[in-house]
């Protein structure tokens, strides 16, 4: 008779001939059964039936959620040195009997992936007394789902089921679920004005539901197709065992319908004055009657959704802002009843502090009506003067979120890993450390109650978008491995997934997904192994090489002007000529791209690069240096990895493992695109502004001489990114076939590009020129500030 060490586990699992799950099952239960059935268990009956302590028969597989007690049946005890931790428990027995058992619903579906991705033709000895798997952060949730909910869910090849299969398959417990289906917003403004845009993601409350207050302002249809697609989302969150939760920017700024039928509940001003024609108002949360709205919507919603777990607030951006929070854009302001304006910083801070963190246990006391359990989660580093106070008056219920916490604002104490000077690396992968007095500044908070979440930046957003499969693994590792070691429990995995319909196999994304459910794997090791998966044994050192380089040389990027860096689609940058005098180009030319760009009529950043709404972005000294990084750490290194990726893409050419090597070579080029135009843009900077600072002929001429070079090696850039566009069989790019946005380019992206190249071609030689009082101009006017009789600056 064969012995139980000569069998696999697959042998096993094929020896099943029942799946039992409850008959009050969650509706991950169901799903993870159908899946182990479909996989390896084909001949096997499904049976429902109550939840007990077993069924200790041959051939029966159990499958459960808060299965504690079948475990203790079995004489296993499950992890107790992390506490509260979540865990996974698999038993295999050859006859076929055994048990899927996981201590909450979060990871049953991650826990039968893995097994069957991973642990198939593992000797069945080490299942047989059991395994226990204990996940690495019990709470692990996207944040700003890009692809579903935030400003690229219209992008082409979504597949919702598989998208949020794939979120639990990699360990994450909650799914956000409050997109709206329509790629634009339901707000408008002024001719010209493009603050309306940001009305796109992070819909606040009443994109879903309404109050008495608000019945009618926005249409029932409109709310109804809304709550129907958050509806939709939490449906496929629950059937893999995802917790939904939602995402809104509040308060966020209300139609002017209901300021005339109730003005004297106007709260702050929260435009930007620089993208906005027209103010915008929220409700001042402060008054009974606006925090009774709230509470309703909160309660409305959940009477819809009744498993949401958790709102997150974000603030003080995007038509949001709290009154007389230092940070609002127009500056501190608000309606009559929270302090009086006259008041000192202190007491200003004070009490716009108190007003938040009300708002804050509003929505929480309104959920827990409904679900006793919800929390509100506070994204927090836009309130540096009103953190003290905030962080003072916590308590349970309501949690914290960031990338760090020990800074006051968005500046983090965090270097660049390899320039100290960059001064920029907040929300990016390059945030790799997450240092030991943090857990003094998280104990402060634990002690009252109040639970804390760390970002972290595995994917696109905010590092290459909108580029996908750009492997980095090591620099998670780094960061995930910082994080568990500092003892954090719960986790913020920002920009959600890339969906596999774009990436089938991303490694990034396999080492979250290690490190979830081993906090101790070998880096090296689950890389060794993924590659042999892959692109089997002879290819695999080569992949891991290109892991390894493409993991170095995006740790050299030096992250020129972090604006165009992580919302490089919202500038353009990939379509837009750079030129020396972009003013040299007629602005009907420039409008196949400004009429998306994000800026208005009078924006520098239309014809400065150095410069958005008044923010100077980069000096012309630091744009020159990072120019020179770029050349010399960067680029080259890029060079020598494309050509290694080709070579092996040509000689597995044919075989299965090609077309692996020829996706990863075609991401690796179309980031070179990425990366040479960031260069080129720092060029930009150094030249243009080099050459207007100076009187010295000679520098002058260096400078022309930069900004010529720079011409013609973006047009050869834009070349090639055009040529990789239309002969590409690789999803190396996301884009939308349901219209171009600010923020997704459309199919006609290749157009795009060519008519970048047509603009710039013979633009070399122009002399560099910025008007330097371009903010001060209006459309149809014919006048300039120059030649105003009374010179503004002497008048101020």
């Amino acid at each position: 008779m064969e012995s139980k060490r000569e069998r696999t586990l697959r042998q096993a699992l094929n020896a099943v001939q029942t799946i039992e799950i409850t008959e009050t099952h969650s509706r991950v239960e169901r799903t993870a059964a159908d899946y182990i059935k479909k996989t390896v268990c084909p001949n096997a009956n499904l049976l429902e039936k109550p939840r007990d302590t077993g069924t200790g028969k041959n051939g029966t597989l159990r499958i459960a959620t808060h299965g504690s007690d079948i475990v203790e049946s079995l004489g296993a005890s499950a992890p107790t040195q992390a506490g509260e931790n979540h865990w996974l428990f698999l038993q295999m027995d050859e006859d076929g009997a055994g048990y899927f058992i996981t201590s909450g619903g979060h990871y049953l579906y991650a826990l039968v992936r893995h097994t069957v991705e991973n642990l198939l033709d593992k000797d069945l000895s080490e299942f047989s007394g059991g395994k226990f798997f204990e996940v690495t952060f019990n709470r692990h949730r996207p944040g700003y789902d890009h692809f579903i909910n935030q400003h690229a869910r219209m992008v082409k090849y979504i597949d919702h089921d598989d998208y949020f299969a794939n979120l639990a398959r990699i360990g994450l417990s909650h799914a956000e679920v409050n997109g709206i289906p329509s790629p634009i917003q339901f707000e408008t403004g002024p001719k010209g004005e493009i603050l309306h845009r940001f009305y796109t993601y992070c819909h606040a409350l009443d994109q879903f539901v309404s109050s008495r207050l608000n019945k009618g302002i926005y249409k029932d249809d409109h709310l109804q197709a809304n709550l129907n697609y958050l509806k939709k989302n939490v449906y496929y969150a629950e059937k893999y065992g995802l917790t939904p939760g939602i995402l809104c920017f509040e308060p966020r700024s209300v139609p002017d319908a209901l300021l005339q039928r109730y003005p004297m509940l106007r709260g702050a001003r929260v435009d930007h004055p620089i993208r906005s024609f027209q103010p915008r108002y929220n409700l001042s949360v402060a008054h009974p009657v606006a925090q009774e709205h709230y509470a309703e919507l909160m309660r409305n919603l959940l009477l819809e959704v009744p498993s949401l777990d958790y709102i997150t607030i974000y603030s003080n951006d995007s038509g949001a802002g709290f009154e007389y929070t230092s940070s609002l854009y127009v500056g501190r302001n608000g309606g009559g009843y929270v302090i009086r304006e006259w008041k000192g910083d202190k007491e200003i801070a004070e009490a716009a502090a108190l007003n938040i963190v009300r708002f804050l246990k509003i929505l929480r006391d309104a959920g827990r009506t409904v679900n006793s359990a919800f929390r509100v989660v506070l994204r927090f580093e836009a309130f540096s003067a009103e953190i003290d106070h905030i962080f003072n008056n916590l308590d349970e219920g309501i949690d914290l979120e960031a990338g760090t916490y020990k800074a006051k604002g968005w500046d983090i104490p965090y270097k660049h890993p390899a320039y100290d000077d960059v001064p920029e690396i907040g929300l990016t992968a390059l945030h790799n450390k997450f240092d030991a007095d943090e857990k003094e500044h998280m104990a402060k908070l634990h002690a009252k109650g109040v639970g804390t979440e760390v970002v972290y930046t595995p994917d696109v957003l905010w590092n290459h978008e909108p580029l996908v499969g750009i492997p980095f693994p090591y620099l998670i590792y780094e960061k995930m491995r910082a994080l568990h070691t500092q003892g954090v429990k719960n986790v913020c995995h920002m920009g959600g997934i890339t969906p596999p319909s774009y990436v089938t196999h991303n490694i990034n994304q396999e080492v979250v997904r290690a490190f979830q459910l081993n906090a101790s794997v070998d880096i090296g090791e689950l890389l060794k192994e993924k590659a042999k998966q892959w692109v089997g044994t002879d290819a695999a050192e080569s992949l891991l090489s290109l892991w390894k380089q493409s993991d170095s040389i995006y740790r050299k990027f030096p992250i020129p002007i972090w604006l165009y860096n992580g919302w490089a689609t919202w500038y353009r940058t990939l379509i837009r000529p750079i030129i020396p005098n972009i003013e040299a180009v007629s602005e009907e030319d420039r409008a196949y791209y400004e009429n998306f760009l994000l800026a208005t009529a009078h924006n520098r950043t239309r014809v400065d690069l150095r410069y958005d709404v008044g923010f100077d972005l980069i000096d012309q000294q630091r744009a020159y240096t990072a120019m020179e990084r770029m050349d010399t750490n960067v680029l080259p290194a890029l060079d020598d990895l494309i050509g290694a990726a080709r070579e092996v893409a040509e000689k597995t050419d044919g075989s299965d493992n090609g077309k692996h090597f020829r996706e990863l070579y075609d991401r690796l080029r179309g980031w070179k695109s990425f990366l040479r135009t960031q260069r080129n843009i720092s060029a930009w900077v150094a030249g243009v502004h080099g050459y207007l600072e100076t009187d010295n002929d000679e520098k002058k001429q260096s400078y022309r001489k930069l900004l010529h070079d720079m011409v013609l090696d973006e047009i050869e850039n834009a070349e090639q990114l055009l040529e990789l566009w239309e002969t590409s069989r690789t999803r190396w790019m996301y884009y939308s076939d349901v219209c171009e946005t600010t923020f997704v380019y459309g199919a006609n992206f290749g157009e795009l590009v060519r008519r970048k190249i047509e603009l710039m071609k013979g633009r070399e030689n122009d002399e560099p020129f910025v008007d330097p009082d371009f903010q001060w101009r209006v459309p149809g006017i014919p006048w300039s500030y120059k030649n105003a009789e009374i010179n503004l600056n002497e008048a101020l």
